[in-house]
């Protein structure tokens, strides 16, 4: 298979909220794929190749590294299929096992000794980001920049909550932390993305309220 602030209440989407409706076809392909059939997992990884590979970019800052995370990710999913229950969306799934992998790629040896990359600090952000809209290309690369700042702990929180909108006891169950941990993570996180995008988003909300005509 070729796969190239301060805390607040949780408002995650598994927070007493009915869980996310279950796409039959999708369902149907991760039964025929836990069956044996390799075409079908192969339509479950086109679906979810992009998406996954934003997680785990955003987590490891490298193209090169991403691809890696994206193909061990989906490869492990396919082992544990046998363990996934069809009645939950596979989504956040496969997005928890790609930040857990970025993770542990950001803390070895090997990821210290080979640093950044020049031109890292390109972050492609989906057309459905809802910073897509507030944030111009000025912004977006200090953004980039702010998220380099931050550690691989506080990263991967970050995107799981912010990028995937799971619920902190998702996220806490997936990087087996407690909830606690995730909250000051993402506080911490937050507080140092405000600090850095402070001045552009002040900016942005002047124009969007027409203070700047």
């Amino acid at each position: 298979m070729d796969v190239p602030s301060r805390a607040e209440p949780d408002r995650g989407p598994a927070a007493g909220a009915a869980p996310a409706a279950v796409d039959r076809e999708e369902a149907f392909l991760l039964a025929r794929a836990r069956s044996g059939d390799l075409l079908a997992f192969e339509e479950i990884v086109k679906r979810y190749q992009r998406r996954v590979y934003g997680t785990a970019f955003r987590i490891v800052r490298r193209h090169d590294v991403a691809d890696d995370v994206v193909q061990e990710a989906f490869l492990r999913a396919h082992q544990s299929l046998v363990r996934f229950d069809l009645d939950r969306p596979f989504g956040p799934w496969i997005c928890r096992i790609a930040a857990n992998l970025a993770v542990n790629h950001v803390r070895s040896p090997r990821a210290r000794e080979e640093g950044l990359p020049e031109g890292h600090a390109e972050t492609p952000l989906p057309g459905g980001s809802p910073l897509t809209g507030v944030l111009d290309a000025e912004a977006r690369a200090e953004l980039a920049r702010a998220m380099e700042s931050l550690s691989a702990d506080q990263r991967a929180v970050f995107v799981l909550r912010v990028f995937e909108e799971l619920s902190y006891k998702e996220i806490a169950e997936a990087l087996e932390i407690s909830i606690g941990t995730v909250m000051s993570r993402l506080s911490r996180a937050r507080e140092r993305l405000r600090e850095a995008l402070v001045p552009y988003l002040g900016a942005a909300a002047v124009r969007a309220e027409g203070g700047g005509r």
